[in-house]
């Protein structure tokens, strides 16, 4: 296993301490608003304080992009982290939340993390050496027809903006497959797109720290993805659709379809 690899993980299981050990007392939580349906946790800050920490510690000169902390100055690796993605699921104890970490050097990503603390899910991968999970191989689904297909996505409750296309996209696809799901932690999605619970995958609006780590996994999976326009520019965008290589064309092509006009702006 990669030593950077190695040090992302043990930095996700440590915030996956945190993030349990507050589990069976939520309503103790100290909840902060960052914006129409965005909150954070103290829970939120302490596990991503000791992710810094163990990245820090064992790489002091790389760069940090963290949802909380925001950006800190480095050399050209750049560690892009959600310290809990699905924070609002987490504050229901809805079971669907994650800790994502991936590694970027030189803007290409090297190393993915996504642990689910509630079912001891690690989900790991190494630019070139595939990904796995609990240190078993997966790939993406092997489904060949969109009729038959299980798609995840994620609604714009942040921005109302994107609420219109999101809903044309919805009404595209829902009747041409056999069922869509909104489970809200985005991380996770990708990560079951990139063991094949779910054969593909679109959002709108999401941050690099939601998809970072999600999108290494599906591609080291053997899946495919990009941003709506069909470009590898989805971490500036917010914008992705993805999915296993003999759904992703059709899929893409038709979230396309449904969007054209806002693309053209």
């Amino acid at each position: 296993m990669h030593p950077m690899l190695n040090t992302a993980i043990k930095a996700a299981r440590r915030a996956g301490k945190v993030i349990m050990r507050h589990y069976d007392r939520l309503d103790r939580i100290t909840v902060e608003s960052k914006g129409h349906n965005d909150y954070v946790t103290e829970v939120d800050r302490q596990a991503e304080s000791e992710i810094i920490n163990v990245l820090r510690s064992a790489y002091p000169d790389h760069a940090v992009l963290a949802e909380e902390t925001g950006q800190v100055a480095g050399n050209d690796y750049l560690w892009i982290i959600d310290p809990l993605d699905g924070t609002t699921n987490y504050l229901h104890s809805y079971p669907q939340f994650a800790v994502s970490i991936a590694l970027h050097f030189q803007g290409k990503p090297y190393q993915a993390v996504v642990f689910d603390p509630l079912h001891n899910e690690l989900f790991t991968a190494s630019r070139g050496a595939g990904a796995q999970l609990n240190d078993r191989r997966i790939r993406v689904s092997a489904t060949n027809r969109l009729e038959r297909s299980l798609l995840g996505t994620g609604f714009p409750f942040k921005s109302m903006g994107h609420l219109e296309s999101w809903i044309s996209t919805f009404r595209t696809l829902l009747p041409r497959t056999s069922g869509v799901r909104r489970a809200g932690s985005a991380a996770l999605d990708l990560a079951h797109v990139a063991c094949g619970h779910l054969d593909g995958f679109w959002e709108f609006g999401l941050s690099p720290w939601d998809m970072a780590a999600g999108c290494l996994l599906i591609e080291e999976a053997g899946g495919m993805l990009s941003d709506f326009g069909g470009t590898q520019n989805h971490l500036e965008t917010g914008n992705l659709v993805a999915g296993n290589p003999r759904l992703f064309p059709e899929l893409r092509a038709l979230v396309q379809e449904s969007i054209a006009e806002e693309l053209r702006r």
